[in-house]
């Protein structure tokens, strides 16, 4: 899986679903090999860093496989406890001679067993920049480190990067058509899994020890979804009521989408569109699932979508941006080594462009949201600043459902003059990254 992650570009969760579903493996050995695969990419910069000074040519000239197996032998070395340091480097042996030949395998035991002998945490080098400190520590890119560094301080940097290395917990989405959260709540800890209701959504509910609850009769049968807490809070700051005529620009996989519907109580009628046709049916079997019958597919350019639709036609417009993804590093690890800042700046000139073009829907007095997964002012406050700046018969709109405030301030999110936007980041609530804003078109 890492081999195919490095070389081929997969998606670190795509790739291990795929592979955990065709495996059959137990539900410990199942996580173990999701720790490895998640950890290995989150501490590639460490670990790299101290393989250096220990393998000539590293890792430019060591063969790829090679460079995933003393990753991903050291990641459990020093980030795991439970499996022993011998059975370690023994595995790793025996991989190296089974895929290679004995140099590699020398190659393998020697470097293992001289980080077990010398310590596998080695200290940084003394008196290093801050930025530099924190990238090598918690293996952040070092212009990600010095970017947020300039945006929330040292101190503020580390614990946002400790938060992203830390594993994602699970949550889902009650469906409020097919029962209260409170008795779904209740069929979960009935049937042994640890579920407490989220404190940012009245309809989320955080889990654990659960596995796959995607794999359960509770979302074969439309009780529930999965979405992270952060990403429930889009369609209340929504806020669409029953009736109403919604847009969602860019829906796939049609979380979103479905949770403007759920909130709807199936009334009105709530529009997914998403660019790419494949995707159109995934937003059809989310709504079929949960018994949405007002939510209609379309497949455009998001861009291209004033052309279909009529100008100032929708109650409320969701714009879910297509973005960097800065904010959900812990769920797709790869996202920190495979952009850069040179794509969060092609991103926001497509946000912008993108923001011009779903604000022609929005009837006089109707709603436009913009959402992101990220942490970049290009892609968050900036864009709604210049979309502001060129669009004068729009302006901030603070008065999000009391629901959704509340949890903001107490987390310090929102304060009093709170402009009608936000930025979540992921040590807030131990959920994703994620930017809200919420504008409205003056009649």
């Amino acid at each position: 899986m890492l081999l195919r992650v490095e070389e081929q570009g997969a998606f670190s969760g795509l790739e291990l679903n795929r592979v955990l579903t065709d495996a059959g493996l137990s539900r410990p050995d199942a996580g173990l090999a999701t720790e490895l695969v998640y950890g290995t990419i989150q501490r590639r910069l460490t670990i790299d860093h101290v393989l250096a000074a220990r393998v000539k040519g590293w890792p430019n000239k060591v063969e790829p496989w090679v460079r995933c197996l003393l990753r991903l032998s050291y990641y459990q070395l020093r980030w795991l406890d439970r499996v022993p340091a011998h059975a370690v480097t023994d595995e790793a042996v025996r991989i190296a001679k089974k895929r290679g030949h004995g140099g590699i395998a020398g190659l393998v035991n020697g470097t293992l067993r001289a980080l077990l002998r010398e310590g596998v945490a080695p200290s940084l080098p003394a008196e290093l920049p801050a930025a530099e400190r924190l990238s090598l520590a918690h293996s952040y890119p070092l212009w990600l480190a010095e970017r947020w560094i300039a945006a929330y301080g040292e101190a503020g940097t580390e614990a946002l990067m400790a938060a992203g290395n830390e594993p994602p917990h699970m949550s889902v989405r009650a469906n409020r058509l097919r029962g209260t959260r409170d008795a779904l709540l209740a069929e979960l800890t009935g049937a042994g899994i640890y579920a407490e209701p989220s404190k940012l959504s009245p309809d989320g509910i955080v889990a654990a020890r659960a596995g796959s609850l995607a794999q359960t009769p509770w979302y074969t049968s439309g009780r529930l979804s999965v979405q992270d807490e952060s990403s429930m809070l889009v369609a209340a700051v929504c806020d669409p009521q029953p009736g109403m005529n919604v847009l969602d620009c860019c829906a796939a996989p049609g979380g979103k989408a479905a949770h403007l519907a759920e909130r709807m109580a199936g009334e009105g009628r709530v529009t997914a569109n998403d660019v790419h046709p494949h995707k159109e049916a995934l937003i059809r079997e989310q709504a079929d699932r949960l018994g949405l019958p007002n939510v209609v597919t379309t497949v455009s350019d998001a861009l291209s979508l004033p052309e279909r639709l009529a100008p100032g036609s929708m109650d409320v417009v969701l714009l879910d941006a297509p973005c960097s993804g800065l904010g959900v590093i812990r769920r797709k690890p790869e996202i920190k080594w495979n952009k850069t800042e040179e794509d969060v700046a092609s991103l926001a000139s497509l946000q912008r462009r993108l923001l011009e073009s779903a604000s022609r829907m929005v009837k006089p007095g109707g709603r436009l949201v913009y959402s992101t997964c990220t942490i970049a002012p290009e892609e968050n406050e900036e864009a709604v600043s210049d979309f502001l700046t060129t669009h004068p018969h729009f302006k901030l709109d603070p008065g999000w459902p009391e629901e959704t405030l509340a949890p903001l301030r107490d987390a310090g999110i929102a304060g009093g003059d709170f402009p009608g936007m936000a930025q979540l980041l992921p040590q807030h609530f131990g959920s994703d990254g994620f930017f809200i804003a919420r504008l409205v078109r003056a009649d």
